[in-house]
């Protein structure tokens, strides 16, 4: 092993890691995974859950990308609820509860049975650089390793500081050490780096727990599954539990507030705004005087409880004392205490879509060490890391979904483009184009390009063509058949909708506020022949009839973004030389080097006028 030459080095085995190694792996390069602990392959750093909003439309579209996350949710999945229902589709969201340890276990298995996949236990302190181009890595054994490419998913490892009130511990995760070295080497080459936080709850024993004074939160009646592939549906489910923080519990987790790291000046550096701790919470929103705690059990067979929404850094015996006045929670046992953590990350500005660095070619960053917070953003960055430096040492091309393809382009675009200085977690209002990137097409969007690459077989890329064509059939049947008033008048007084005097096309009638496919099947002849058709089919088909003009409109202005795409910006450009461009645009594109009109016009700075500019001297 020591002594081969790797088409790609991946190290650290995360969410981001794992799908790396996997993708080049499966893709047909010679790839070795590195990682300090073999054990905890695939873990669930924070807490045992995947998708959610916007973040369970990346685990399909990883899925349809051939990637392990939607299979390894679902095989260990212990609850699934469709989020968002309520709403329309482009915001509906997938998301599982699941077995930790089964999770690790499932991650771990799928890359052991993943051909041309090799691993080795250690840290990597450092890179080995020849004429800006990475050759291969140094661990802390002293071993040298050469490889074609290298990627890096550090996660919350670089330089890692762990906070529990005035206690502070080197880390990058509670029980396991900090890597060194890198982000040393990185800024001697002249990489830009900076600091972020994150934090996660504390775990508690759910024998100490008094449900009955709790809201339960079962899945759902019909659970679905994140993966297009035949991975089993769940037959049984665990609940959820809600609950609130009270007054009481504010005021004594006030009283930490001198010992707290982030009142005290301990820890300066900037934490997710999405997913604040409690003490943070209860510090910006004063007037409230309640907050919800989700509380999730960790797996099938531990009473292992996740607080989620506790969030702390606050001294481990303020945490205990605060949680005993939360109704249920008066006899709380706790097995560890919430802690903070500082990181190294890299400005992603510093990279290129393909997630390659630009300053060293071949080497790649993929995950928190790009500033983003979440498992399902790392993955999707891993895939597309794995899949570009696979691509790169095979003289292949490279490979990057747009903003319209996948919300894996908006958020790499996002990165990429704008920056962060805050953990990036993804949303649906980050996408202008959701309505196209719902989690229920992620197949048709991205399967052809998998089976391109090599990373979807051949009965993936017929099973979606299958499902095109029979959602194109039953809307075809829809939009044809007749529906008399005295058949329809009695569910459209059902649902308050107005009845109609004439015969109106199925389609029109689905077309209807509060109206479903469903309801339509309560008519004999049209269940007979929606009965033909499996859900995923007749989910499409619904959506697409009613959404069609939205779709469409949204279809076109993707259509005129995409001309502003295709003028290219060579990558020599002198946009200081443009005395008409404003200072801070000159300073911006400079910095980020934009390849096309469409990617300057996304840069913060950059005003309308400046795209003018640009376009005049580009000959547009």
């Amino acid at each position: 092993m020591i002594n081969d030459i790797y088409d790609v080095i991946v190290v650290g085995a995360g969410h981001a890691g794992s799908e790396a190694a996997a993708a080049a792996a499966n893709l047909g390069s010679k790839t070795l995974l590195i990682t300090m602990n073999m054990q905890t392959i695939g873990q669930m750093s924070c807490n045992p859950a995947m998708g959610g909003i916007a973040k369970g439309q990346i685990v399909r579209e990883i899925d349809a990308m051939g990637g392990y996350s939607g299979i390894v949710a679902d095989k260990s999945a212990i609850q699934f609820k469709m989020l968002n229902l309520s709403k329309g589709p482009a915001m509906w969201s997938p998301r599982t509860q699941n077995d930790r340890m089964l999770f690790a276990e499932e991650w771990r298995y799928a890359l052991e049975n993943t051909p041309n996949l090799d691993f080795f236990q250690d840290m990597v302190k450092s890179l080995i650089i020849e004429n800006h181009q990475v050759v291969g890595v140094i661990t802390s054994l002293g071993i040298k390793i050469k490889a074609k490419s290298v990627v890096l998913t550090n996660g919350t490892f670089l330089n890692g500081l762990i906070h529990v009130g005035e206690k502070q511990l080197g880390g990058g995760r509670m029980g396991e050490p900090k890597a060194m070295g890198i982000t040393e080497q990185l800024v001697s080459l002249g990489f830009e780096s900076g600091r972020m936080k994150t934090g996660t709850p504390p775990r508690v024993d759910g024998r100490s727990l008094d449900y009955s004074k709790m809201e339960e939160q079962k899945g759902d009646e019909k659970p679905q599954k994140f993966s297009y592939t035949d991975t089993p549906k769940l037959t049984k489910q665990l609940s959820c539990h809600i609950v609130y923080t009270n007054e009481t519990v504010h005021e004594v987790l006030r009283e930490g507030f001198d010992r707290s790291p982030m009142f005290n000046g301990t820890i300066q550096s900037t934490g997710p705004r999405y997913c604040p701790s409690i003490e943070d919470k209860i510090n910006r929103f004063a007037e409230r005087n309640r907050h919800q705690l989700f509380v999730e059990p960790e797996g099938w067979r531990t009473v292992e409880i996740y607080v989620n929404g506790f969030s702390s850094s606050l001294p481990e015996d303020i945490q205990i004392k605060a949680m005993k006045h939360i109704p249920g929670f008066e006899n709380v046992k706790v097995f560890r205490p919430g802690y903070a953590i500082e990181y190294d990350y890299f400005p992603p500005t510093q990279l290129y879509h393909t997630l390659e660095t630009k300053l060293i070619s071949n080497l790649y960053f993929a995950g928190q060490i790009n500033g983003t917070t979440g498992y399902e953003e790392a993955a999707g960055q891993g895939l597309m890391a794995g899949i570009n430096a696979h691509n790169k040492v095979h003289d292949k091309g490279e490979f990057i979904l747009n903003r319209d393809e996948a919300y894996i382009g908006v958020l790499i675009d996002d990165l990429i483009t704008k920056g962060t200085e805050e953990p990036y977690r993804m949303f649906t209002s980050r996408a202008e184009y959701r309505l196209l990137l719902r989690q229920d097409n992620a197949d048709i969007r991205l399967t052809e390009k998998a089976h391109k690459l090599g990373l979807a077989s051949d009965d993936r890329l017929k099973n979606v063509e299958e499902k095109i064509l029979k959602s194109n059939e039953l809307e075809d049947f829809l939009k044809a058949t007749s529906l008399k008033p005295g058949v329809i008048n009695p569910i459209l007084n059902s649902i308050d909708s107005s009845p109609v005097d004439q015969a109106y096309r199925a389609a029109q009638i689905l077309t209807r506020p509060n109206m479903t496919l469903e309801k339509l099947e309560e008519i004999t002849f049209i269940k007979e022949k929606t009965g033909e058709f499996a859900e995923d089919v007749k989910e499409q088909a619904e959506i697409n009839i009613k959404y069609r003009g939205y779709i469409e409109k949204e279809k076109d202005n993707v259509e005129k973004l995409n001309r502003l795409e295709t003028i290219k910006i060579p990558t020599d450009f002198d946009f200081k030389v443009i005395n008409s461009l404003s200072a801070e645009a000159k300073q911006k594109l400079d910095k980020v080097r934009p390849q096309s009109i469409a990617q300057a016009g996304r840069i913060s700075g950059v005003s309308p006028a400046d795209i003018n500019v640009l376009l005049i001297y580009l000959g547009r």
